[in-house]
């Protein structure tokens, strides 16, 4: 494909008309959350003004799910997707949204460091939150799902869902999203997951939308099949009549498709 190609195939906004007014109402039904769950917000984990937490406690102590926002690593914020957590909350599972700089500010290599930092911050005050540090699990929507990926290295990540994600960087570099991202060759290898599969991993589920652009279900394909080959844990889940945006009501719904595999992850961690 030449630029003009790869630009389309990954613009997710202008592939779904609506994905402006979805974001919205998502925002909106955050900011209600938000209003009714006011008790850890805005939790500081790091110096940069973005490195900051909201965590969403459970009624009684229990398991943690991280959740990273997407936005192609540029864009967006956690205060957008706190609605997510009224599905895993309704199970008794504590939430927690984890912000991060943006690029151009921040490399792609920093934003991972700071999701790493983030997680070993959480993971020494989960006690005092109320979630259990034995039973945290990650997730994340597109370049969130990318960062998942990167997460699971860490020894107290149990398990991971990782939904409409990035695996392969390349495609990154070669097109407008690296105008902000600034990836070079080795870079975009380095932390592409598809080319990272380590010899040992949590396990990970590999969510996405059967109505999602080609490429975006070709990356989780791909990456899903390596892991596959390497013998690590885990599945690849196509959620059909889902696009990009509309995947996300599957884990705000505590009936819904994401949060039966979040909680499938949970009993399989035992």
């Amino acid at each position: 494909m030449d630029r003009a190609a790869l630009d389309a195939a990954y613009n997710n906004s202008a592939a779904v008309p609506e994905s402006a007014a979805l974001m919205a109402a998502y925002r909106a039904r955050s900011d209600e959350l938000r209003a009714t769950h006011s008790g850890y917000l805005d939790l500081r984990y790091g110096p940069e003004e973005r490195n900051r937490i909201d965590y969403f406690a459970a009624d009684s102590p229990g398991p943690v799910l991280v959740f990273i926002h997407g936005g192609y690593w540029q864009m967006r914020a956690k205060e957008d997707f706190s609605f997510l957590a009224l599905g895993p909350l309704a199970h008794g599972i504590h939430v927690a949204f984890v912000g991060y700089t943006l690029a151009p500010a921040k490399r792609l290599s920093g934003i991972v460091d700071e999701v790493r930092a983030a997680i070993a911050w959480l993971v020494a005050r989960l006690a005092e939150l109320g979630g259990d540090p034995a039973r945290l699990f990650v997730s994340g929507w597109s370049a969130g799902g990318h960062l998942t990926a990167m997460s699971l290295e860490d020894p107290a990540v149990r398990g991971g869902l990782a939904i409409s994600g990035i695996y392969d960087l390349e495609p990154m570099r070669l097109c407008y999203i690296n105008d902000k991202l600034r990836l070079d060759e080795a870079e975009a290898r380095r932390l592409s997951p598809l080319h990272q599969t380590p010899t040992r991993s949590a396990p990970l589920i590999v969510a996405f939308g059967g109505d999602e652009l080609p490429e975006l279900r070709r990356q989780s394909e791909m990456y899903s099949a390596a892991r596959a080959r390497a013998g690590l844990p885990g599945r690849l889940v196509r959620l059909p009549g889902h696009n990009h945006f509309t995947i996300l009501d599957e884990l705000a719904s505590p009936d819904g498709a994401l949060t039966a595999l979040v909680r499938e992850l949970l009993s399989s961690s035992h």
